[in-house]
This record gives structure tokens, C-alpha cells and sequence, in this order.
């Protein structure tokens, strides 16, 4: 049955008695003072009589039920609704007239509608006090929207007023839930939002030097984190449906790197991968192998300031692995002695095939080839040939010098010659070029030859011509002791203290450096140039655009001449004529993992694989092998 919606506003003068009783309920009466209408006696259940008929009572059921329900909302009418006739009362105490205003809903009755709740209230205000109630909020709560953000789905914005204000009723609930409906959160796209605002591009640099520990940054601050364009990382929506690696993924992001640090580098690069499209976002981010790094040695690395297309897995999974090779003092490498193929002093050797094969240059005039693979068998299995066809040695000198691109090789020696050798046809001769001065150290690329000599001179060559003379320019006062030269530059170092970059493209010196020491050995990688000098001390230079600057100087522990560097991204090895070898990692400053004295100086160290191997001036090759 449906009934007309009841209006509470005041009927005009000369309304029914039945209006005026609903815009003056009995208590509003009695609060000004009006006479109250005698209580009436309930009725009896047990028997069939009823109270007698009040005049002023309406007698269809609509009016009853309206009287009715008025009625009931007598109390909270008087608390929340008629707050100005409170007021009106003079002869009310103040408690009782502040337990009035105590915040009620008030009912309302309509048409063929569930009784709903005209609360004076706003929303905001239960919301705002109860976030104040729960303490501070959290970085989640501000950037997600507040702490109702983190509600499930299947919470509505009544329940969270609910939370928020234990006095609000039901009817309160609906009524704020019609009113000001709040919109539901997806948990999955929360996670989306905070993976993208961790790792996204936009505060990817300042999170993850946040993580790192102050020392780990480079000197002056130069350091920064490279930017990563990772896509977003969903950690609870997997693409495979194994119930093993879905529970896998549902965890957070800092405890699947923390299960990922127990593996192995490599392993985590080559196979996670393969498993899902989040695991491979996640290991496709640079940022995740800084961190990682970072723990393992927890110092500041790179030395250098890098870009941002420094490889950083490639240099995680390089120094993990050369931690491992000489852990606990190098207890688990194999050591070799050479000592049947020259019978004078070892200046140079140089690693080929990953280290499967050596080339040696002796004072004795010969360069030696060995075949490491058979470390451990009968001597003339490991000595493979000397190279050349004269009876009297490989050069009419001593060899000095030697490098390598691909499977050729080029031996420098104190006869003025380059002679340039196919490993790959058994060590055949191919090409033969003679200088004016001894050959004292050689840079080996794609498309030319360099030399440095002892007149002072840096000379170019193609091999591949017919006249390999490309250009020679005297850029020192005196001999030319070190080399190191890519596709733009050739640096080069004399004994007259100085560095001097040449430029390839300008065909001009861009940069001569005045240094308090001459650099015997150089190992130039990526824009970082390592190199020993005489007094035992270990520089670092690095190209900024084009300019090469002195970045550092270490004392790495040897105390006369660093004759052999070799730099790579997670490994260090430094060679001297005091006759130790030394592992270090490359950070700022290097850290001495273990060293190796020998009988004899040494003259220049070579490594690559697995494979470690040092000249020595006692007639031998001292090798070691690493554990895979």
C-alpha cells in the first residue's frame, strides 16, 4: 500500500488538530511550556478490550503510522533537529541542553521507501576525524589517497564512516553512502602505482641512491644512478599459471631481491627470464643490479662517474664471480709454472681464446706459444711452438712487446720490427713492418697498428696495405712507454712524465696532462684509463667528453714499479718488480682480495676466462687457473 510523502513543514493557520500535533510532537510541547496530553494506558494482548479513542488521534492508518513514527524519533529529533527550540529554553540546564546537540540521525518517512537518514553532518568530517584519530599517515596514505585508499574493494564508503566514527548508526551508513559514494580501489593497480612510483623513471635516481650507503657514492658526488625506462612490475597478477611461482610472485618486490641475492648473477640474468614477463622486468632493471652490487662490496663503486648505458649486470655478474674465483685467499686456484720454454727473462705475455692459449715474448728472442687447455700433462704438450721460422728466434731482439685483435697477434721488439702473426693458421707469419727505433709497447685494432718507441715517436700503421704507413708524430721528449688507443684516441705515455691523448678524427693533440711520475702500463676500458707508474702508485683518468681528467691515485700495496694492470669491470689485477701479484676490486679505493709473491719480478700480467698468467723475470710463466 502506498502512502503520500510526509511533509514536516509548518501547516498554515487553521490546519487540523492531527497537522498541528505533527508539527508540534508532544515533547516540543512540553519544552514551551504547553499543557501534555494525558498518557494513555497500552493495550492488553490477553483480552479483546481497547483504550478508549483519544479526539486529537487520526484514525487512518497512514496518519497512525506517520504519528507513529514521529513518535519514535521523538529523542532524536530533540538531539539533532530542533536545536534552535533547545536554545529557546531558558530553563534548561547547559548539560542537558549540550546533550541535545549530541550528533542523532533523524527518520524520515516516504512512500514506498525504506526509512533513510537526513543527517546535518557532512561527510568529510567523520573521514577527516578519524584519519586524525589513527596517528600520522603513512607514505602509502599520501600518495594513494589517503588511509581509506587502503581499504579492499568490498568496502564501502559507509562502512569506512563507520571505522571512522563508532556513534554513527546504520541509517547514517546508507544515507553517507548515497550521498557521497567513494570510489572503489583496485589492490592490484595500488601495486602497479607503487612499483611505477619506486622504480618509475621519475624518482628512480634519488630511490635508489636513498638505498645505497653514502660512501658508495663517487668522489665530489659525481656519481648518479642511471636512469631505467623499466615497464610497471604487477607482483600479484602473474602470467603463469604454477601455483609454485604464482605464490612466488605474490610477494613484495624487496623479498623476491632478497631470494634472487641467494643465486648466482649469472644464473638470475641467463634464467629468470625465461620464467615470466615479471621476473624478467625484474631483472631488467639496472637499478636492481646496483643495489645488488652495492651489497656484495659495499663500497664506492664505480670509481668513475658512469653514463647511463654503464652495464651494470655485466659488472654485478663480473665481480661476483671474481669474489668467488680468489675467496679465502684464493684457496681454490690452481697454480702452474711454466719454466720449459724460455731460457731468459719473460718481459710480456697476452692471453688469447678466452685463455685457452698464451703468447709469451722473452729476452731470448722468441715468442713462445702454449696451450693452456693441457695445464697439468707433460710439458711439450703445453708448449705448442715458438713462433717464426729462424733458427736464431722469432725477432733479432728482445721482445718487448705484444698485442692482439681477434686470432692475430703482433710482437714488438728492440730490433725495430712488428711482426704480425695468424693464430688461426698455426701461427703463420703474415705481415712484417720495420721502424726506425725499438718497439716498445703496441695497440692492436680493427683498422690500424700503433707503436710507441724509443725515439719518441707514436706511428700508425695498416697492416692491411700494401705501405703500412699511415702517419708518425713525435709527441713526447722522451721514450714512449705505454699505449692504449680505441676508435677516437690514442694515449700514450712517456718517461718524460707526461700523458699526451691524441685525437684520431682531428689528426691533432687534444690534451697533454704534466704528471710527477711516467706511467709504465696502461689498461683502458669504457673511458676509464688505469695505469702504473714508477713509483708504485695506481691512477685513474677518465674521458668526459673528450677531455681526460685524473680522477684518483691509490697506493694499492706494492712498493717499486707497477709493470702490468689489467682492469675490467668487476676485477683488478696490478703486477710490480717488487714480485707480487695482487687482486683487488675496483672501487674507490681498491680492495686487496689476496696477493701472490713470487721468486722474481714481474713483468706483466695477462687475464681472461678463467685464466690468470704473470711474466716472470725467473725464465718462467706463472699461471693460474680459477675455479669455474
Amino acid at each position: 500500500m502506498s502512502h503520500p510523502t510526509t511533509c514536516l513543514a509548518n501547516p498554515p493557520e487553521g490546519a487540523s488538530a492531527q497537522a498541528r500535533l505533527l508539527r508540534d510532537p508532544p515533547h516540543v510541547r512540553r519544552l514551551s511550556g504547553a499543557a501534555s496530553p494525558p498518557r494513555r494506558k497500552a493495550p492488553s494482548f490477553l483480552g479483546d478490550q481497547q483504550p478508549p479513542q483519544d479526539p486529537g488521534r487520526p484514525r487512518s492508518d497512514s496518519a497512525r503510522l506517520i504519528q507513529g513514527a514521529n513518535r519514535v524519533a521523538a529523542t532524536p529529533r530533540r538531539r539533532a533537529g530542533c536545536q534552535s527550540e533547545a536554545r529557546d529554553s531558558p530553563g534548561r540546564p547547559s548539560t542537558e541542553r549540550a546533550r541535545r546537540f549530541r550528533r542523532r540521525p533523524r527518520l524520515l518517512i516516504t512512500s514506498s521507501r525504506a526509512p533513510e537518514v537526513a543527517s546535518p553532518w557532512r561527510w568529510d568530517a567523520p573521514r577527516l576525524a578519524g584519519v586524525r584519530r589513527s596517528g600520522s599517515e603513512s607514505e602509502g596514505d599520501r600518495r594513494g589517497g589517503g588511509a581509506l585508499a587502503r581499504r579492499p574493494p568490498s568496502a564501502t564508503a559507509g562502512q569506512e564512516a563507520m571505522d571512522a566514527d563508532p556513534d554513527c548508526s546504520v541509517a547514517h551508513q546508507v544515507s553517507d553512502n548515497d550521498s557521497d559514494t567513494e570510489t572503489k580501489t583496485d589492490p592490484d593497480a595500488q601495486a602497479q602505482e607503487y612499483i611505477a612510483r619506486v622504480l618509475g623513471p621519475s624518482s628512480q635516481s634519488a630511490q635508489a641512491s636513498q638505498c645505497l650507503p653514502p660512501e658508495s657514492l663517487s668522489v665530489g658526488g659525481l656519481a648518479q644512478v642511471s636512469e631505467c625506462r623499466s615497464p610497471l612490475l604487477d607482483l600479484k597478477k602473474s602470467p603463469v599459471s604454477d601455483d609454485t611461482v604464482s605464490g612466488l610472485l605474490s610477494l613484495p618486490l624487496e623479498l623476491i631481491l632478497e631470494i634472487c641475492s641467494y643465486l648466482q648473477a649469472r644464473f638470475v640474468l641467463s634464467v629468470l627470464p625465461l620464467v615470466c614477463q615479471t621476473l624478467r622486468d625484474i631483472v631488467q632493471d639496472k637499478v636492481t643490479w646496483r643495489i645488488r652490487l652495492q651489497k656484495r662490496i659495499g663500497g664506492c663503486y664505480p670509481v668513475v662517474e658512469v653514463d647511463d648505458d654503464f652495464n651494470w649486470p655485466a659488472a654485478c655478474i663480473e665481480l661476483e664471480e671474481h669474489l668467488q674465483q680468489w675467496a679465502e685467499d684464493g684457496k681454490n686456484t690452481e697454480y702452474f709454472s711454466l719454466a720449459d720454454g724460455h731460457f731468459a727473462s719473460v718481459d710480456s705475455v697476452l692471453l688469447l681464446q678466452g685463455g685457452e692459449l698464451c703468447v709469451s715474448g722473452s729476452r731470448d728472442r722468441n715468442v713462445n706459444l702454449w696451450d693452456l687447455r693441457q695445464l697439468g700433462k707433460a710439458p711439450e704438450k703445453v708448449l705448442v711452438k715458438a713462433l717464426g721460422t729462424e733458427r736464431n728466434g722469432t725477432h733479432k731482439g728482445w721482445v718487448w712487446s705484444l698485442a692482439t685483435r681477434d686470432n692475430r697477434v703482433c710482437s714488438g721488439s728492440w730490433d725495430s720490427t712488428v711482426k704480425l702473426w695468424d693464430i688461426a693458421a698455426d701461427g703463420q707469419q703474415f705481415g712484417e713492418i720495420r721502424g726506425k727505433a725499438a718497439v716498445l709497447c703496441l695497440s692492436y685494432l680493427p683498422d690500424i697498428l700503433v707503436t710507441g718507441t724509443y725515439d719518441k715517436k707514436v706511428t700508425v700503421y695498416d697492416p692491411r696495405a700494401s705501405q703500412p704507413l699511415v702517419k708518425s708524430r713525435k709527441l713526447h721528449s722522451s721514450a714512449v712507454l705505454s699505449l692504449a688507443a680505441d676508435e677516437r684516441f690514442i694515449i700514450s705515455g712517456s718517461e718524460d712524465r707526461t700523458l699526451v691523448c691524441f685525437d684520431r678524427r682531428a689528426n691533432s693533440v687534444l690534451q697533454r696532462l704534466q704528471l710527477d711520475s711516467y706511467l709504465l702500463t696502461m689498461s683502458y676500458q669504457g673511458g676509464q684509463l688505469w695505469a702504473g707508474d714508477n713509483y708504485g702508485l695506481l691512477y685513474v683518468f677518465q674521458n668526459r667528453g673528450g677531455s681526460f681528467q685524473r680522477v684518483r691515485y691509490f697506493d694499492v700495496g706494492h712498493r717499486s714499479q707497477i709493470t702490468g694492470v689489467q682492469h675490467s669491470l668487476g676485477a683488478l689485477y696490478t703486477a710490480s718488480t717488487d714480485k707480487t701479484l695482487r687482486i683487488h676490486i675496483p672501487t674507490d679505493p681498491p680492495k686487496a682480495i689476496c696477493s701472490r709473491t713470487h721468486s722474481y719480478m714481474l713483468s706483466g700480467i695477462s687475464v681472461a676466462g678463467n685464466i690468470a698468467v704473470a711474466a716472470s723475470g725467473g725464465l718462467s710463466l706463472e699461471v693460474w687457473r680459477l675455479p669455474v
